[in-house]
């Protein structure tokens, strides 16, 4: 008799790390790869984090923490927000998780029951979906488009045929890179707590812009659940820590949660990430990496024919129409890189409906890699 499987395992892909397999497989046969798949930053961690880190494994046993986590980090965090938002959070209300990933499953769990419909924008980041979809939870793709610049408004939300009991917005957005001015956001949010609907707001993203910085959701409700992450900005991607800020109602039952079910955030990061916060100049020094590499980008594509994109005000994405050269953006995508090395995310892994005709580029590497790349497509898009 053949044993139990789970239907809550029975998820999409997270299609971009299926192509990021493919591309080490490729590495280690023939090299030659420039990766534009995946997001993060190709940096490390700054230089003070690493000390940080060292002093930590030095002095402290390296144990659990409080489920919420260190409150030396917890206060920082609190004060980041009053530094660049103009608002000081309680740092009772921050809780360190497992990555922005760990920080969605446990707002998502707190704030929802199996069956609530919980609303998002297509194209956006394909875990939020499918970790509702594990969780029993129903995903409701809202399609948004150049003419809300990726985002979702009060007036889509409102064409939906049954209310929600959620929404999650992202600012900037992945895979699009755009961002919802203060107007929009604080519109967002009142249609929110008008309606009773809960809205998370992603914004590991911050800091990472090119014009005006992120508004953080919580200068216009304190109903809201706010995730970040050290993971972008920070250039920490492998440490597995970000945080939330969680409304008060939440607390407890988020708290409960994240002690049963990882117990603590991993504690060296934790000593390591209170240091990030004293790095500024070495990250901020990373972002004008990356406006370099979105120059590149935007100047080169369109050379390449490939000239229509999502106006990347933030984050580290290009998220590029390519329409005219194919309707089949995986195999499009894989071809890519067998024929040039460049690996690209394909647009479907965002946008299950129209993302066929869509790619995202990540310009978080190196410059030398975003030149080279846009000079193996400005070589093989013709002949493709």
């Amino acid at each position: 008799m053949a044993l139990k499987v789970s239907k809550r395992g029975a998820v999409p892909p997270f299609i971009v790390m299926d192509v990021l397999r493919a591309a080490n497989r490729r590495q280690a046969e023939s090299g030659n790869v420039l990766h534009l798949e995946l997001g993060q930053p190709s940096t490390g961690a700054p230089a003070g984090v690493l000390a940080a880190a060292r002093r930590a494994l030095e002095t402290d046993p390296i144990g659990y923490t409080e489920a919420f986590g260190l409150f030396a980090l917890r206060e920082r965090i609190a004060a980041s927000y009053e530094a660049a938002q103009g608002i000081a959070p309680d740092p009772e209300r921050v809780v360190i998780t497992t990555g922005s990933s760990g920080g969605f499953v446990l707002a998502f769990l707190a704030a929802f029951d199996p069956g609530d419909r919980v609303a998002l924008a297509d194209p956006g980041y394909p875990g939020y979906r499918n970790i509702l979809q594990a969780l029993g939870i129903e995903p409701v793709t809202v399609p948004c488009g150049p003419d809300t610049r990726f985002q979702p408004t009060p007036e889509l939300l409102e064409a939906l045929d049954e209310p929600v009991d959620g929404l999650i917005v992202a600012s900037p957005s992945n895979p699009a890179g755009t961002m919802l001015t203060e107007e929009a956001l604080g519109a967002l949010a009142s249609y929110c707590r008008d309606r009773g609907i809960r809205l998370i707001s992603d914004e590991i993203y911050h800091g990472i812009t090119y014009a005006a910085p992120g508004a953080s959701a919580l200068r216009f409700t304190e109903d809201a659940v706010v995730i970040n992450s050290f993971s972008k900005y920070y250039s920490m991607t492998g440490w597995r820590i970000g945080w939330m800020v969680v409304p008060p109602d939440l607390l407890r039952s988020t708290e409960c949660l994240a002690q049963n079910f990882y117990i603590s955030a991993p504690t060296l990061s934790q000593h390591a990430a209170v240091a990030a916060f004293d790095c500024i100049a070495e990250l901020d020094a990373n972002v004008a990496r990356y406006a370099r590499n979105r120059a590149l980008l935007l100047a080169g594509l369109p050379k390449c024919g490939i000239d229509r994109t999502a106006p990347p005000d933030g984050a580290f994405y290009l998220y590029a129409d390519i329409a005219h050269l194919t309707n089949d953006s995986e195999a499009f995508c894989r071809r890519m890189m067998e024929e040039t090395g460049v690996t690209t995310a394909p647009g479907v892994d965002f946008d299950r409906g129209r993302g066929h005709t869509w790619m995202r580029l990540s310009f978080s590497g190196a410059t030398d890699t975003i030149a080279e790349a846009v000079s193996r497509l400005q070589a093989w898009l013709p002949k493709a």
